[in-house]
């Protein structure tokens, strides 16, 4: 089994450093707290073809909206090579169980939120099914920090956790962006991605004839195009009405990258000179400051806020996802008559879906736009912070045993 990079933990722990320090600001002086998250920067007056509403810069959505699009970046560079290049764990018939497992989590926790919520919800402003995509998402380096210490760091269960998280968190965000009850879907707007991909890609992302000369080669290592078509590909997701988190994503297929996958955040890839490699590299210490300044700016948690809407969010995470990826993606490996894959055992598979039953960093970024405002989403907010109580859980169960073989 490959190593992991250490930057993953260091992700974790500014996150959690960055939400400890929140809740602790929102508890003792909340009106400071949210006068700094939601104070006005800017007033932007823009034409309506560029934003049908009036928009304001606030620290809240200056790293909601801008810099979390860096840490998607990252997380979509890692699925991406697992889908396409050689060696990915996402090809062929090997994807059945993380995909069966992947949908299987997504249907558990939205099926369960929509039941419990009939059962239990009494907000006025909640009607059927009022806030299903929030338990979505999950928390991919939260996950890595629970799964590293449960697995051990050579255990290729970390790595089946880690493909899941990553995924399930990318779908999550586009589920949720796309259900947004006031989100208009604007589609000529995802042109603007469209084009500055293909463009990048044509231009410089292809590999190189053998015979092409030496300038043509240094073209294609540059990294200043794909920064530019980047941004260009975040106006255009931004303007279309879905989260602007996804404004990244468009143009990774079209940046030039290595021809195998080493294994999700594996350290090898620190040694990896292609474009792809060196610009998740260059965000690795800036990705550090962004993810406490998510936890700083959102993951502050109101301990009063207790509500049947937190209820409905743990019975989501806590029930429904591992439910669900239990029952469709074992059951979808036992129909095909798929085995599970080398040095994983069922007991691994049962310790994942509940390391997945935590939630925080995606579904807090899909609050504002599936919950109404105020106490329904700070309810919520304490629900995802109590589901990280699976990781402890998962921690009781005991060592996993060590897989016979290395990858």
């Amino acid at each position: 089994m490959y190593r992991v990079s250490s930057f993953v933990p260091r992700f974790a722990k500014a996150l959690l450093g960055g939400a400890g320090l929140a809740t602790l600001w929102v508890n003792l002086a909340p009106a400071s707290y949210y006068d700094m998250i939601e104070g006005r920067l800017l007033d932007l007056d823009l034409p309506r073809w560029l934003a049908p509403l009036p928009f304001s810069l606030t620290p809240m959505n200056i790293v909601a909206d801008g810099l979390m699009a860096l840490f998607l970046f990252f997380l979509g560079k890692e699925l991406w090579e697992a889908l396409t290049l050689e060696h990915g764990p996402l090809k062929g018939r090997q994807a059945i169980l993380p995909a069966g497992l992947i949908l299987g989590g997504l249907l558990g926790a939205a099926g369960v939120w929509i039941v419990t919520g009939q059962l239990v919800e009494t907000a006025a402003e909640a009607g059927f099914a009022t806030g299903w995509p929030v338990p979505l998402g999950t928390d991919a380096v939260l996950a890595f920090l629970v799964g590293r210490a449960a697995f051990g760091p050579g255990h290729p269960a970390l790595h089946l956790l880690l493909l899941i998280a990553i995924a399930t968190d990318i779908l999550a965000l586009l589920i949720a962006g796309l259900a947004a009850p006031e989100v208009s879907i604007r589609l000529a707007w995802l042109l603007l991605p469209l084009v500055a991909a293909l463009t990048s890609w044509a231009l410089f992302g292809r590999a190189p004839a053998p015979d092409a000369p030496e300038t043509r080669r240094r073209a294609g290592l540059r990294l200043a195009p794909y920064v530019v078509a980047g941004f260009l590909s975040w106006i255009g997701v931004a303007a279309s009405g879905l989260p602007p988190a996804l404004g990244l994503l468009p143009v990774i297929p079209a940046i030039a990258h290595a021809d195998r996958s080493f294994g999700l955040f594996a350290e090898a890839e620190e040694l990896l000179h292609d474009p792809l490699n060196r610009l998740a590299h260059a965000l690795c210490w800036p990705l550090t400051g962004v993810l406490f300044l998510f936890g700083l700016t959102r993951g502050g948690i109101d301990l009063m806020a207790f509500a049947p809407t937190t209820v409905t969010t743990l019975a989501a995470l806590w029930l429904g996802r591992p439910a669900g990826m239990l029952i469709l993606g074992l059951g979808l490996a036992a129909a095909l008559g798929l085995r599970l894959p080398q040095g994983i055992g069922l007991r691994d598979v049962l310790r994942i879906a509940l390391i997945l039953a935590m939630g925080f960093t995606i579904p807090v970024l899909s609050l504002e736009t599936a919950l109404p405002g105020g106490a329904m989403q700070e309810a919520a907010r304490l629900g995802l912070a109590l589901s990280l109580l699976a990781g402890p859980i998962a921690l009781l169960l005991g060592p996993s045993p060590a897989p016979r073989t290395k990858a």
